[in-house]
């Protein structure tokens, strides 16, 4: 294998073992990504597999566009049309519409998001009880994350909060079933059960993706790895990379002991540990084995460097949350003068959201650019969301949930009263809102002036729907807003800046569009679904010099030379328990907040500063806080560490005006 020189001696046995399946169990910055690229690149190479048998499994878009480009680099000169490298859902996504009917689905299904999901819930509750309906939501999540069917909630449940929770799961499935369509978890669910049903429909697929690679396996929840289990089938020909040590999301449903289960389950499988770290510096390394090792191990491993040691750890104790923040915006901007470094080097990492808000007014008050991990999505902004309902009713007529928003957003004549009538009429039918709105038993239930404002907006729809399939996309898009009158009504209903801010965003988001298409060469209609899966414009990933404010949780996977870690408090990171909690439960919870905070102490390549807040303030109160029990675990005597001193904020800020007229040295 030409590529085999850049490799070490583990991550080869990785790329080149195809006797049998292969785990690789890669610690934190041990080049996971480069060994699934040359993975891929040695199965074409040899002859062994062509790249449309090949799929890469990931949990991100920007993992599956990362490999994607490194594949493409690697294989420059080797076919590989038809290589699928892409998430789970979208894997599952890509099985539904081809199988469609099979699935007991119309190839135009609709992929609800987590707001119609939440709007469904609710109307089925009849309640306004937002928390309630979260977790109803949250509960059906768990449930076929954990392939509970709803005949298996009910007969299960012990109490009559459980039955009702069960009740609500199985008319969620219904409304689901009547709309035609799937939710996020129903991209992996419905995919398997189909698998099941239909032996036929998983021998084709079996035969088309004929080696599996699954990314992070330890983030895989039961019904993903079911998926992957009926993907590979007898063959087994797959390898698996994953990290116990980095396993934080058992609250969306992820277990770890999927990477048990994957030894009981393949008993041939090759294991192969990648120790090796190329990320981070020695003391850091040192912190990060030595608190990993308090958890019980399912691998033994112990990462290791050849960076050298690096900085000192940096432990501060703050007198509260506002101290804390100040003074880490203070010693980045130090910092950074000091090593001629850029803001997007620098990393701020913290256990809640939460968090962020005194960090933001400190970043302000000293002009640190920063941008936020884990905000709003662009595809969740309400102007966006507007535009695919209607995109979204010309794909699937039968989806209520975009009918309702697309024939009221922009208003055009049809009020709350009309919309109950219809609704009425349609229930009694059995048939969509769309369906009951064509039909003319509907003018028995209307007058004329209520009902053609209806009538006119599906002979719209319907012609739009007609020429979806048959016109260029961007062509289609720019008329669809011109006629449906998006920027008038923004204008109409907003100030003239905000207004400005919203109607950029659809266009920004139309540009998108239509180069996605062309690129792709998918019509209006296809691109609908794609959209669903995406939660970022791709354009605007990575591209600021800014400081990054980020939750551990969604830091995973990234990496900065400069890492602040705040808010190191017991009942922040460990996070509090609830009372009541027993014992098994309680330490569970423990040792996964202790791999989290191991994911945020190997984010770091060379300097890692640690803070803890004596006093946080709780409403109106401050309340006295304890370090984190993680930290007297960090066994920093192996690993030498300063203690910084208090000083006030003047003369910080004096220190750091000093700074400018000091010779600078060279960033590491």
């Amino acid at each position: 294998m030409t590529q085999s020189s850049v490799l070490n001696v583990p991550q080869r046995e990785a790329v080149l073992h195809l006797e049998s399946p292969c785990l690789v169990l890669a610690g934190a910055g041990s080049g996971k990504t480069r060994v699934i690229t040359h993975k891929i690149a040695h199965l074409i190479d040899t002859g062994a597999y062509t790249a449309s048998q090949i799929a890469a499994l990931t949990f991100t878009n920007k993992a599956a566009k990362e490999m994607q480009e490194r594949c493409a680099q690697l294989l420059s000169t080797k076919p590989t049309r038809g290589l699928t490298v892409c998430t789970f859902h979208a894997l599952g996504m890509a099985i539904l519409r081809a199988e469609a009917v099979h699935a007991g689905l119309k190839p135009r299904f609709s992929i609800l998001d987590a707001d119609d999901a939440y709007a469904i819930i609710q109307d089925l509750c009849a309640t306004t009880d937002r928390g309630l309906v979260r977790a109803l939501q949250s509960q059906i999540s768990l449930w076929k994350n954990a392939r509970v069917s709803v005949a298996q909630a009910e007969s299960s449940a012990a109490t009559e909060e459980e039955a009702s929770a069960a009740r609500i799961y199985r008319s969620y499935a219904a409304t689901l079933l009547a709309y035609q369509s799937v939710d996020f978890d129903d991209l992996i669910g419905r995919p398997a059960e189909l698998f099941v049903e239909q032996p036929e429909v998983l021998y084709r697929w079996q035969s088309r993706l004929r080696y599996v690679l699954v990314d992070e396996v330890q983030d895989t929840n039961a019904s993903q790895y079911h998926l992957f289990r009926l993907l590979v089938g007898p063959r087994a020909a797959f390898t698996a990379v994953g990290d116990d040590d980095q396993a934080i999301y058992a609250w969306r449903g992820a277990t770890v002991d999927n990477l048990r289960r994957i030894q009981e389950d393949y008993p041939t499988l090759r294991v192969v540990k990648l120790e090796q770290n190329y990320r981070s510096s020695g003391r850091i390394l040192a912190a990060a084995n030595a608190l990993i090792a308090h958890n019980p191990k399912l691998f033994e491993k112990k990462l290791w460097s050849e960076h050298g040691p690096g900085d000192p750890l940096v432990i501060q104790a703050m007198p509260n949350e506002e101290q804390e923040a100040e003074s880490v915006a203070i010693q980045i901007s130090a910092h950074r003068f000091e090593r001629q470094a850029r803001f997007a080097d620098y990393a701020v990492l913290y256990r809640g959201n939460h968090q962020a808000r005194v960090l933001e007014q400190a970043f302000r008050k000293e002009k640190i650019p920063y941008v936020v991990s884990g905000g709003q999505s662009f595809f969740e902004r309400v102007e966006i969301k507007d535009v695919c309902a209607w995109l979204r009713l010309i794909a699937n007529q039968d989806d209520d949930p975009a009918f309702v928003r697309a024939i009221t957003t922009p208003k055009r004549g049809v009020g709350a009263a009309t919309l109950e009538t219809l609704g009425q009429y349609a229930a009694s039918r059995g048939v969509s809102l769309f369906e009951a709105a064509c039909e003319s038993g509907l003018g028995l239930k209307l007058e004329s002036r209520r009902l053609e404002p209806v009538l006119e907006f599906t002979r719209f729809i319907n012609r739009m729907e007609w020429r979806a399939t048959r016109e260029p996309a961007g062509e289609l898009l720019d008329e669809l807003l011109r006629a449906v009158g998006f920027e008038a009504s923004i204008y109409d209903g907003h100030d003239a800046r905000t207004a400005q801010g919203k109607w950029q965003n659809i266009l920004d988001f139309a540009a998108w569009m239509k180069q996605k298409a062309e690129a792709d060469s998918k019509n209006l209609l296809e691109m609908t679904q794609s959209v669903a899966l995406l939660s970022m414009l791709e354009s605007r990933d990575g591209e600021t010099d800014a400081v990054r404010l980020s939750t551990l949780h969604a830091a995973k996977g990234l990496e900065f030379p400069h890492v602040f870690l705040v808010g190191v408090e017991e009942g922040l990171l460990p996070h509090g328990g609830a009372a009541g909690d027993d014992a098994p439960v309680l330490a569970e919870r423990i040792e996964e907040e202790r791999r989290l905070m191991y994911v945020g102490i190997t984010r770091a390549q060379r300097s890692l500063h640690i803070c803890w807040c004596q006093k946080r303030k709780r409403g109106r109160e401050f309340e006295s806080r304890e370090p984190s029990r993680f930290l007297s675990e960090l066994a920093l005597e192996k690993a030498p560490f300063a203690v910084a001193e208090q000083v006030s904020p003047q003369a910080r800020l004096a220190g750091l005006k000093a700074l400018l007229n000091k010779p600078r040295a060279p960033s590491p």
